[in-house]
């Protein structure tokens, strides 16, 4: 019977070419455009590391009082120096990394090519295993070299073909703002959107970082970060050692904490950290954390662009106004075969039969307002950068699963705004329609 209706139902939009494309079209143009709004919005508040998500977290310590906090007496976004290296040495968590993203001038082996600027960022070795950053050639630097400031480098896979042809460069040299390191390992272009550990003090959607070095080492060539440097109240640090002693914050701390019971540990680490620092006079207010996971940490600094939200709701409205549209000429078009369905009706068909028959009916004009759509949201991912800037509009792509749900999303949407109209198809008294024929 299927079958069977499906025929009736693509020989009854054969009979009205006009509406049916006008159907087509306003479902077409609906879903692609929040499917086009979707594909950004999926790629910017997505979860960037599900499997690790709610295990790794990042601590916050007040180190500015409420004078000075944030809204809410939420404690700066970063740690400043003194706090960070304190909680360095202290080494609560499983795993750890402090880091701060740099930007320097690369030379290639031999200095044979004019350099060229690298951004990347300073880290912990624990960085790479926290972050299951994959590597093609070698791996981490050693927790040795962190304690011995050792001048190693951790490159991309971009910067490595680019340097050295895409052949196997560890143990080989590059140099970086003048001085040497020697490559111990060359990672995959990783770059989980958003960034979320640099989603403060980085970019949070930009390119993939050229190198990562220890941190402990860029403190010693007195690198500067390249990210965000937030200082309070009057600030007159005159030198590095000054700037390092004050309440400038700019390390972005990471830790994995597996299980409730690490992480109420590591709270309280920081909370009792707070208060020792209340009580040697270096804090002149109660002691004032936080312990935020990659999720909330993304919730809380609303890394999600706000106009790919509003475009969504947009989109969303704009398909719901199509879907009205479709409902009156489905309406239009079932209520015009009156006397076609009060005959059937005479004949033995039930109000089932004709839900069923004017449901597929309505799923075709459904599937190929989905087909339009697709076409129609292939166009529109390559034109979403009118709408927002580069780094973004890059992220949107079409893939398997969008064609899926641009799919399913035209059908259903379709079917749901037929129940009206077949409601009132199969409502037609077969009597008065044989009669008044």
């Amino acid at each position: 019977m299927f079958s069977y209706y499906l025929q009736l139902g693509v020989r009854s939009l054969r009979r009205n070419p006009l509406l049916t494309a006008l159907m087509v079209m306003a479902i077409g143009f609906g879903v692609a455009a929040s499917m086009i709004t979707y594909s950004v919005f999926r790629a910017v508040s997505g979860n960037p590391i599900p499997e690790k998500s709610e295990r790794l977290f990042i601590p916050q310590i007040d180190s500015w009082g409420p004078k000075y906090n944030l809204v809410g007496n939420e404690p700066p976004y970063a740690l400043n120096y003194v706090d960070a290296m304190e909680l360095m040495r202290a080494h609560k968590a499983k795993r750890q990394t402090m880091l701060y993203p740099v930007w320097m001038s690369a030379l290639p082996e031999g200095g044979q090519s004019m350099p060229f600027t690298v951004q990347g960022f300073t880290a912990q070795s624990d960085f790479f295993a926290m972050f299951d950053v994959p590597f093609i050639y070698g791996n981490a630097w050693a927790a040795s070299d962190d304690e011995q400031r050792a001048a190693v480098v951790v490159i991309s896979r971009k910067l490595n073909d680019k340097l050295f042809g895409g052949a196997n460069s560890l143990g080989r040299d590059i140099t970086l703002s003048g001085h040497n390191y020697r490559v111990v390992g060359v990672t995959e272009n990783w770059n989980p959107k958003p960034r979320f550990f640099a989603a403060w003090g980085g970019t949070t959607f930009g390119d993939p970082s050229d190198i990562y070095i220890p941190i402990s080492h860029a403190l010693d060539r007195r690198i500067d970060t390249a990210g965000n440097n937030s200082c309070r109240g009057r600030i007159d640090y005159g030198d590095w050692n000054g700037w390092l002693q004050s309440n400038c914050v700019w390390v972005i701390p990471w830790v994995q904490l597996d299980s409730a019971a690490e992480v109420e540990q590591y709270r309280q680490f920081l909370e009792g950290y707070a208060a020792d620092q209340q009580r040697a006079g270096r804090y002149g207010w109660a002691p004032n954390v936080r312990l935020r996971n990659v999720m909330q940490w993304l919730d809380y600094l609303q890394v999600v662009p706000q106009e790919s939200s509003v475009s969504l709701l947009v989109a969303l409205g704009f398909f719901a106004i199509c879907l009205i549209n479709t409902i009156g000429l489905l309406l239009a078009k079932f209520l015009r075969r009156a006397s076609e369905i009060g005959v059937r009706r005479a004949l033995g068909a039930s109000r089932r039969e004709i839900y069923l028959q004017y449901l597929i009916e309505a799923g075709a004009v459904g599937l190929a307002g989905g087909v339009l759509g697709l076409l129609l949201t292939a166009l529109g991912i390559s034109g979403v950068g009118l709408l927002f800037q580069p780094q973004i509009a890059r992220l949107a792509h079409l893939d398997l699963t969008l064609v899926g749900l641009t799919l399913l999303v035209s059908v259903f949407a379709t079917l749901v705004a037929a129940l009206y109209p077949t409601w009132r198809a199969a409502q037609v008294q077969p009597a008065w329609q044989l009669k008044s024929n």
